[in-house]
């Protein structure tokens, strides 16, 4: 294949092959004669499908309220800190913890400002290790949800307010806590019940990926001490560029048309190659592209985390995205940026000025989701099978608390504390005679072919070691494969990809791992503790998958978990011997 064609314009650079630059420009040309930009901005929901998609697009106006509500945020943060608060602890879960946890990663701790931690997991192993590490007499919480019944924040509430209290006492404790809701939520009365510090509303008129611009993401940014001045002012830039009705000027726009319509042309693995210093974009953007697009049996596979490899360990259908932090390059990665390229890629390059425009790559990716929805005939703004995961963990956790325990299970094999799990359908693809572990593990990997994606879901505590391990085995199947490969720590995954898994084309080949938990905490007026709670996300969210018919097995932990992990890369690198 030859070297690509380049298109620039607004910081971004498409550099395509030439039938794929053809069918861009057919489908920018449609976009113009259909006036999508005036429609879009007009609010018109038979952009997409015709049913409430004009209910959801207060984001397109939200940086402007943002910025009209910065001096209440900067007086929150003086107030925070003035009384001495030293951390910052935020419980969320989805598009309530991504966009601050980009924040705290991307700036680090301002001089003079608390530091910014996220925590959006039910591992005991891990909320233990952030219970740790605050102290409740110089620590700030912000609670963070929309709808304020979400299940994990709110169970994370009860557990950090019960440690406050025992320190502080009922009263100081509450003046530690700070609630971000929609208003009228059972959060906001549970604060207002309570007398928390501060509440904060969010906009009823925007879903929950689509709020990073919104108080779900800025308050917590000012709080920080990030400059929101600086922050919003940059991000209306890129606002009034989404407005340009010239689609080839239209940063927003281009961006979606390139990511519907090569998607429609078999390259729908939106592969993140991203700069050190913005690292963690790519896990707010793996949300926002998975639970927008994937559903109704089609979708755009986001690849975040994947090392970038030479061009011959990838197939065919992947788009690079090189989100390129001009103050923070890599050379390493512009020269395996341009390997690829010349190898006839499709490569999308971003290049950020800094890391105050992390706002306007916010917008642009909002806008240029909701355009690639549109391409694709979807609603960009539900997550229809999200909700069913949701529905069986409450099963499982109701029956927990009549009854004292989940129901037992029996696996297909085990072996050196590794136990199998899947359904009959399944297991009459993978026993072909050698019914042991090794052989289900070969056979399942088996299973991938060239379009695929692979994915590693763990119920694991998110740390270095694991990640580095999970790494190893992902990598290991990314090069012998040539697929892509997908890494999510549950139950966090389960409100960004986990739509996209369940909803989307089947074309992915799961690998879910559970564990033993080797410590547990309670979850203060509940018979279940917080390893049941993920015990029930991982059952719940495992029943979806083989209810929608997905190659998944289930690997559980029974011995020491990096013990496990070491067998299990051993199992996964033997069964990619053909």
């Amino acid at each position: 294949m030859g070297t690509n064609a380049t298109l620039e314009m607004n910081s971004q650079a498409f550099r395509l092959p030439g039938e794929l630059q053809s069918a861009v420009r057919t489908a920018l040309q449609e976009c113009k004669n259909q006036n999508v930009v005036s429609r879009v901005w007009g609010k018109d929901a038979t952009l997409w499908t015709g049913k409430d998609e004009g209910k959801w697009l207060g984001w397109l106006d939200v940086v402007r309220q943002s910025r009209e509500g910065i001096p209440q945020l900067e007086a929150i943060a003086a107030d925070i800190k003035s009384a001495g608060m030293s951390q910052v602890l935020l419980l969320g879960m989805g598009g309530s913890s991504l966009c601050p946890e980009v924040v705290a990663k991307t700036f680090g701790q301002a001089a003079g400002y608390p530091r910014l931690l996220v925590l959006d997991s039910t591992d005991p192993a891990q909320i233990a290790s952030f219970d740790r590490s605050v102290n409740p007499s110089k620590t700030a919480y912000i609670v963070s949800s929309k709808s304020g019944s979400t299940l994990e924040p709110n169970i994370l509430q009860r557990y950090f307010f019960d440690r406050a209290r025992s320190v502080l006492g009922a009263e100081d404790a509450a003046k530690r806590f700070i609630a971000i809701t929609d208003p009228g939520s059972q959060l906001e009365q549970l604060a207002r019940r309570e007398g928390f510090r501060h509440i904060l509303a969010g906009v009823p008129s925007i879903g929950g990926r689509f709020s990073a611009l919104s108080n779900f993401g800025v308050a917590p940014a000012a709080i920080a001490g990030i400059d929101l001045r600086s922050f919003l002012g940059r991000t209306e830039e890129m606002v009034l560029a989404c407005r340009n009705p010239s689609v080839e000027e239209n940063p927003g726009l281009m961006l979606g048309v390139v990511l519907g319509t090569l998607g429609s042309k078999g390259h729908d693995k939106i592969t993140m190659i991203s700069s050190p210093g913005v690292s963690d974009l790519g896990a707010w953007l793996e949300q926002l592209i998975a639970e927008s697009t994937g559903k109704l049996g089609k979708g755009l596979v986001p690849v975040d985390g994947e090392h970038c490899g030479p061009p011959d360990v990838y197939g065919r259908d992947r788009l690079f995205v090189y989100l390129r932090l001009e103050s923070d390059a890599s050379a390493e990665q512009d020269r395996a940026l341009q390997a690829l390229e010349r190898a006839g890629h499709p490569v999308v390059t971003i290049s950020i000025a800094d890391r105050y425009n992390l706002g306007q790559e916010f917008f642009r990716w909002e806008f240029a989701t909701a355009i690639a929805g549109s391409l694709m005939g979807i609603n960009p703004f539900d997550q229809p099978d999200v909700e069913a995961a949701k529905v069986e963990a409450r099963k499982l956790t109701s029956e927990y608390e009549r009854t004292g325990s989940l129901a037992a299970e029996r696996p297909m094999a085990q072996e050196r504390g590794i136990q199998l799990f899947t359904d009959d359908a399944n297991v009459a693809q993978l026993k072909k005679g050698d019914s042991s572990v090794r052989a289900m593990i070969k056979a399942h990997l088996d299973r991938i072919q060239p379009g695929d994606y692979f994915a590693l879901l763990a119920y694991v505590e998110m740390n270095e070691r694991h990640v580095e391990a999970l790494q190893t085995i992902r990598h290991a199947v990314r090069d012998r494969r040539r697929v892509a490969t997908c890494l999510g720590f549950g139950p966090r995954f389960l409100h960004s990809t986990g739509q996209l898994y369940k909803g989307g084309p089947n074309t992915g080949v799961f690998l879910q791992i559970t564990c033993a938990d080797a410590t547990d905490l309670p979850v203060p007026d509940q018979k279940y503790t917080f390893s049941v709670v993920k015990a029930a996300q991982a059952r719940g969210d495992f029943q979806v998958l083989l209810d929608r018919r997905r190659r998944a097995v289930r690997v559980h932990l029974t011995a020491g978990l990096d013990q496990g992990l070491a067998f299990l890369r051993e199992l996964v690198e033997a069964g990619l011997t053909r």
